[in-house]
């Protein structure tokens, strides 16, 4: 069975991080998130893996290649023109379209339990399955909604034909099974999406669309508050990475390499310094993630913010729930 991570979106919510690093290389832990995912993968038994580009292509190919490092087959599905979660599927057939495939976005982290996913698609004789979890984001992702079957019968804003009186609602987490037929139905060479065009139109034809209901860990880091609260969950222990990453148990803080930190500095709770960090004399790091070679002033303040590579933050200067980049400093 084959997997693909979708990892060509613009990452717009993260702007202006976004202008210089593509969402799908943003570090976790000082390692980029897709990593993660693709270890994630492999250790639920993949090993051909499609990821697809749009922005900023080469950062992804330059530091994967082709995933021999991480023991993976990766190949790469490049858009020049941005084509949607569906058009991106249809562009990636030729690597797909032997058997039924896992389609997962690149900008989550969860313990999803794939092979108990994959044998409730194939028990209910499903032609498409969602993961669905309980977790609430209706500021990023619409409600689906199941009948007491699980089986999928209203995207909340995109289908609305025969909805019974009995259902629930759920949050789609981004990871989806799916069956070769669906190609037929995606457009070629046109921008299409999966949740507002091709998954309602198999609910309101009455294809076997089901949820697949996943109680356990799931985060979107989509936001900058969804990737803070990322890194708090594992430091809390609510999320687990599939790699270890040398984190001590308790630790609130994660210290990367040749960092150079002032006695009187305080960095933590819930702060990461990525390589080559500079934290000058009384700096305060609360919350927030440090990217590599990141400077922080004395007597600085920042919380709740992001920092991206290189940037710069001046002597006795409050950065408070912000992101910023080495150009913008």
């Amino acid at each position: 069975m084959k997997a693909m991570i979708l990892a060509a979106g613009f990452g717009e919510r993260h702007t202006p991080l976004t202008r210089c690093t593509p969402k799908p290389m943003f570090p976790v832990m000082n390692r980029p998130i897709l990593e993660h995912t693709l270890r994630y993968l492999k250790s639920h038994g993949f090993r051909k893996i499609v990821v697809n580009l749009h922005h900023l292509p080469d950062a992804v190919m330059d530091y994967f290649g082709d995933g021999s490092s991480l023991g993976l087959d990766v190949v790469y599905s490049r858009e020049p023109e941005i084509l949607g979660t569906a058009g991106g599927i249809k562009l990636a057939q030729s690597h797909l379209d032997d058997g039924t495939f896992l389609v997962v976005n690149s900008d989550i982290l969860t313990d999803v339990d794939l092979g108990a996913m994959l044998e409730f698609h194939q028990s209910n004789r499903s032609r498409l399955t969602l993961a669905l979890t309980p977790t609430p984001s209706a500021e990023t992702h619409d409600p689906i909604e199941l009948d007491p079957t699980g089986r999928i019968v209203h995207f909340v804003g995109a289908s609305s034909i025969n909805i019974p009186e009995l259902t629930s609602r759920w949050t789609f987490s981004g990871i989806q099974i799916m069956e070769p037929e669906i190609f037929e139905r995606i457009p070629e060479g046109r921008f299409c999406g999966t949740t507002d065009e091709i998954f309602p139109a198999m609910v309101e034809e009455g294809v076997n669309v089901f949820g697949y209901v996943h109680e356990g860990y799931w985060r979107d880091m989509g936001t900058r508050a969804g990737y803070l609260q990322l890194h708090r969950d594992i430091f809390d222990g609510a999320a687990r990475l599939v790699e270890a990453t040398g984190l001590e148990e308790n630790a609130q803080t994660f210290i990367g390499k040749n960092c150079n930190i002032a006695p009187d500095a305080q960095v933590g709770p819930y702060a990461i310094l990525g390589d080559g960090c500079t934290v000058g004399d009384g700096a305060r790091i609360v919350n927030s993630v440090c990217w590599e070679n990141a400077v922080i002033g004395a007597r600085a303040l920042v919380q709740d913010s992001i920092l991206g590579k290189g940037a710069r933050v001046l002597d006795g200067t409050q950065v408070d729930d912000q992101s910023l980049t080495a150009e913008a400093t």
